[in-house]
């Protein structure tokens, strides 16, 4: 069984990604002003920006039982989870670390990062899978939740002051600073890392509520648009209502956040299963479109972070700087973002019309 819905919007979750990392781009390496629902927000908050990741963590959740559904926790099976977290883990390391590669007395290195955080949330999901049942995992997924909030407002273990609306403010970045030393993704006595230690907890709990909802669509026969939109937006109200005393932070993965980013991609599934996945229903040019970054989603965001800086060549900025006077800049800012994710784009469609899947 295989959902289009769920190769389609993984397709846009990738795609968002490379739009909001070349929007970044254009911000500080052509100094652009790029439309601010591009950029990730400081600390509490969410824009389209501050979605694209949860929501693709939640599709490893969703993935697992459509892959592993006849599976059971032998040693081969065992072997090869381990295999791919490992293989993640250290592309991902190189990734992050690819200016220092070049040379090492440019900065300290960075132990974690996107695909870091990707291959320990499959692994613990995937492990918890084959080893526990429905409800276990969702007891699993729920208790972290619960207790990811009072460990968030624990003292400091450095003594930076408690105050969980404040940057860097908080227990979960203590122990970051605490472990990681200098190798941050965010430097200085208030320093984290967004994809750090503790904050992998919660993201976990988010991969487990994607394996229900990817069990959920196996075990139910024909359309299940109705129950993913009911389930989606029972998780962004109780989500938003928690955001009141918890708020919604990416940069600790709150577990405010976890709800309110799980309900939107749940709902953004509804959507998109219900446009897709009916029998006799024809996928569209833009979700055909959406298909080659889909199926070969690492891949696609592997080559993007190897080129991240050909959208500031000046042979893209072109139409930018001809055009901002008279579009204004959040505008003709996107035509170099457009122009390089078309380059990415033709290389996954050619990949996917040769048949070809690079896994990781």
């Amino acid at each position: 069984m295989r959902l289009i819905s769920l190769d389609v919007l993984r397709g846009l979750t990738v795609a968002g990604m490379i739009l909001v990392n070349s929007a970044a781009a254009m911000k500080y390496g052509a100094e652009a002003d790029v439309a601010p629902f591009l950029l990730h927000v400081s600390w509490d908050g969410l824009t389209l920006a501050d979605l694209v990741f949860p929501g693709f963590l939640t599709m490893v959740g969703i993935a697992i039982p459509f892959s592993m559904r006849e599976a059971k926790l032998d040693s081969a099976q065992r072997g090869h989870i381990l295999g791919r977290t490992g293989r993640l883990l250290l592309l991902g390391f190189i990734l992050s670390n690819l200016y220092w590669f070049t040379s090492f007395a440019s900065g300290d290195w960075r132990l974690f990062g996107v695909l870091q955080r990707i291959g320990l949330v499959y692994c613990a999901c995937a492990l918890l899978f084959l080893l526990a049942g429905p409800r276990a995992r969702m007891m699993i997924a729920a208790a972290i939740l619960a207790l990811y909030w009072p460990l968030a407002l624990l003292p400091s273990l450095d003594g930076v002051a408690t105050d969980i609306w404040v940057r860097g403010h908080n227990f979960i970045a203590s122990v970051d600073r605490l472990f990681l030393g200098n190798h941050l993704y965010v430097k200085g006595a208030e320093g984290y890392d967004p994809e750090g230690i503790l904050g992998t907890l919660p993201a976990i709990a988010q991969g487990l509520i994607g394996v229900a909802v990817g069990e959920m669509l196996i075990r139910r026969r024909g359309p299940a648009g109705r129950q993913l939109a009911m389930i989606g937006a029972a998780m962004l109200v109780a989500g938003g209502a928690w955001s009141l005393a918890f708020p919604i932070v990416k940069d600790i993965w709150s577990s405010s956040f976890v709800l309110v980013t799980s309900g939107i991609t749940i709902l953004a599934l509804a959507l998109l299963h219900h446009l897709l996945d009916r029998e006799g229903r024809t996928q569209g040019i833009a979700a055909t479109a959406m298909l080659a970054f889909g199926a070969n989603a690492i891949a696609a965001y592997t080559l993007h972070q190897v080129t991240a800086g050909v959208v500031t060549w000046d042979l893209l900025l072109l139409p930018f700087r001809a055009l901002r006077d008279t579009l204004g800049d959040p505008v003709a800012s996107l035509l170099p973002i457009l122009i390089y994710m078309l380059l990415i784009w033709g290389a996954m469609e050619w990949l996917r019309r040769k048949g070809w899947i690079i896994k990781i």
